[in-house]
């Protein structure tokens, strides 16, 4: 029985001793060290630190720093960041002693391919021929399957401007470009990720300005903006839509447009070329002034050397180059509103200050009366065009005779007056009620007139249509919202 107790008591001192020698040898020790970007090298702050085995978790401070107490022994010390690809280093750590660490972390996307050089596609390079308003197509891809976006740079050769495309998500962009110019483009192509990639650099070429027989206004954003356009209804707008320009009157002889244009509080006469470039003011001396700014009415001289326009009851010359401005004709009592020149005849229409008590004259270049088309009608009048052998005068009248302070029309129809018999005929066939055709012109070979249909409430946006002469069922559309227009 003791002997039993005795072996049971040196058994429980030996697992005691042992116990007390593996809880010395163990001890503790420091782990210690930096984590910093990989390559910037800055300190990285808030990286958790942890350890397998597993101990406490600690995390580094502001300047990358961190200091955890473990056991001795071997550890995998991990480091982990939102954003950062998690590193590990192994640690020994003995009693009582140090070990430091140092880890470059990787952001996620260290290891993300930068995509491919976008490939041009349309238009081709070294293109000619190209229309003002065309498509730039292009291919991008992504070897990581990232959402790319573009930037495209497109630069004028004519005048070295350089327009940027940015923010672009489809493979593809619509602009509008000069007529005969050269462009280089380029796209560049950006996953977020890498750096930019770009692609190879094209060129192309775009056709000559096409001579068009139209020309119209639109309204945009509250301005007056003047088109070009051909008899297909193609249009493109050859004065920005951030001046205010109205009433193009072309001469082929001069190859310009006159026009009219705000400037500050006066309105001018402007020329240009046919494509919008070289706009110049001519008159400087005489301001276009007088009944609603938008009914006057201006025209070339035959030769395209002088411009005629009116101030309140003057008519005015002036030479193309700006020079002699000169008083033609003053009306007696009304204002000057409208006028067509054809040779040594001009056309005048004048009106009250309400634009009414209308008269239609004819006058030599000297200002002398020739004759009298029209006088003592209520209503509005306006829309005059002589045709090439001075025998017919176009005009638009209310029939109505109707007559208001704010100047609207009931029905208005083109008339053809003829000179030699002196009788006026209505040429406004197949006209839907309650509009009005206005702003009336010959066409090219006089066989037709283009008008401005537009409901008679003043305020619907009316459409540019063409009538044959001779023939009464026909009129097409041709241009939507366009008003004032020529055709020559």
């Amino acid at each position: 029985m003791m002997k039993g107790f005795l072996i049971l008591l040196v058994s429980l001192l030996l697992i005691t001793g042992c116990s007390e020698d593996l809880i010395d040898i163990n001890g503790t020790g420091v782990i210690r060290g930096k984590v910093v970007e990989e390559t910037t090298f800055l300190p990285l702050e808030n990286v958790k630190i942890s350890t397998n085995p597993n101990t406490s978790s600690v995390f580094t401070d502001v300047n990358g720093d961190f200091e955890i107490e473990v056991e001795a022994g071997q550890y995998a010390v991990q480091a982990e960041k939102d954003e950062y690809i998690t590193a590990f280093e192994s640690a020994t750590v003995e009693v009582d002693g140090e070990v430091e660490l140092v880890y470059e972390l990787r952001t996620q996307t260290a290891n993300n391919r930068a995509p491919n050089a976008p490939v041009l596609e349309v238009p081709v390079d070294n293109a000619v021929d190209l229309s003002f308003n065309l498509t730039l197509e292009w291919t991008g891809t992504d070897v990581d399957d990232d959402e790319l976006t573009y930037k495209v740079t497109l630069r004028n050769t004519g005048d070295n401007t350089v327009e940027v495309f940015e923010d672009i998500t489809d493979a593809s962009l619509d602009v509008t470009v000069d007529y005969g110019t050269t462009y280089f483009w380029q796209v560049t192509a950006n996953d977020g990720i890498n750096e930019d990639v770009n692609s190879e650099l094209f060129t192309f070429s775009t056709a000559n300005f096409p001579v068009n027989r139209f020309l119209f206004v639109k309204k945009i954003n509250g301005n007056n903006v003047i088109y070009s356009g051909d008899e297909d209804s193609a249009e493109v707008a050859i004065t920005s839509v951030n001046s205010n320009s109205w009433r193009p009157r072309v001469s082929r002889v001069a190859n310009k447009i006159a026009f009219l244009r705000s400037v500050g509080a006066l309105v001018q006469v402007f020329v240009m070329d046919p494509d919008g470039n070289n706009v110049r003011q001519v008159s400087t001396q005489v301001p276009v002034a007088g009944f609603n700014l938008e009914e006057i009415d201006i025209s070339w001289s035959s030769d395209g050397a002088k411009i005629y326009y009116p101030s309140q009851d003057k008519l005015y010359s002036v030479n193309l180059d700006g020079t002699g401005t000169t008083m033609v004709y003053q009306s007696t009592g009304n204002l000057v509103t409208e006028v067509d020149v054809n040779g040594s005849l001009i056309a005048v229409k004048t009106n009250d200050l309400g634009g009414y008590n209308c008269e239609i004259l004819l006058i030599d270049t000297a200002g002398a009366l020739v004759s009298t088309v029209l006088t003592g009608v209520n209503g509005a009048v306006g829309g005059l065009d002589l045709s090439a052998d001075n025998s017919k005068l176009l005009y638009t009248r209310d029939i109505t005779g109707f007559e208001n302070i704010g100047y609207r029309q009931l029905n208005t129809q083109a008339f053809i007056y003829n000179l030699n018999s002196m009788l006026e005929l209505s040429v406004s066939f197949n006209k839907d009620p309650g509009t009005n055709d206005l702003d009336a012109r010959f066409s090219p070979t006089e066989s037709k007139i283009i008008v401005y249909n537009q409901d008679n409430d003043g305020i619907t946006q009316g459409t540019l249509q063409v009538l044959e002469i001779d023939t009464i069922d026909t009129r097409e559309d041709i241009f939507t919202n366009g008003l004032m227009p020529d055709w020559e």
